[in-house]
């Protein structure tokens, strides 16, 4: 297998195993908003819900987005780009990976300062008291996977075109 190959392998999986643990984090949420609506209808509400809906939110959406950028399922606004010929849309799509990897890294780069920061002052959530260090982390962590897919994507077409450009 080639060493590209090997890398896309590795990211996808890190990618559909992160976007498991979204759908694991959707799943909670909606169970937990339900017993909690129920539970109001009889006064006894669940404490800190919105605090754990909003911290299983993060999660579902930073875990979800490498296997949605694989999976080219962000919504992209394109009608101007589509009447450019394939060789221009196609330089627009890797300068637009690019922009998007130096923003994602630059994210997670901040991301990792501001929770070792939160971990350093004992920054915790209001009602439950919850350390708020390790979403941090967590959304740092989907970010980074984020980022391996836009280098992955900038790369791709280099290596592909070494492998192929000595076949003869």
């Amino acid at each position: 297998m080639h060493f590209i190959q090997k890398i896309d392998y590795w990211i996808s999986t890190v990618a559909a195993v992160a976007n498991q643990l979204a759908a694991v984090a959707v799943v909670g949420m909606m169970l937990l908003t339900t017993a909690d609506v129920v539970l109001r209808f009889f006064r006894c509400p669940i404490p800190g819900t919105y605090e754990i809906v909003g911290f299983l939110g993060a999660v579902m959406i930073s875990f979800s987005l490498a296997a949605t950028s694989i999976n080219r399922g962000h919504i992209a606004v394109d009608f101007l780009i589509k009447k450019f010929p394939p060789r221009i849309t196609g330089f627009i799509d890797r300068i637009n990976t690019v922009v998007c990897a130096i923003m994602f890294v630059l994210l997670t780069r901040y991301l990792l300062l501001y929770a070792a920061d939160a971990r350093r002052v004992g920054e915790v959530s209001m009602t439950l008291q919850v350390p708020v260090y390790p979403f941090i982390y967590g959304i740092a962590a989907g970010c980074m996977v984020l980022c391996a897919v836009f280098i992955l994507q900038i790369i791709r077409p280099f290596a592909e075109s070494e492998s192929s450009g000595g076949d003869c």
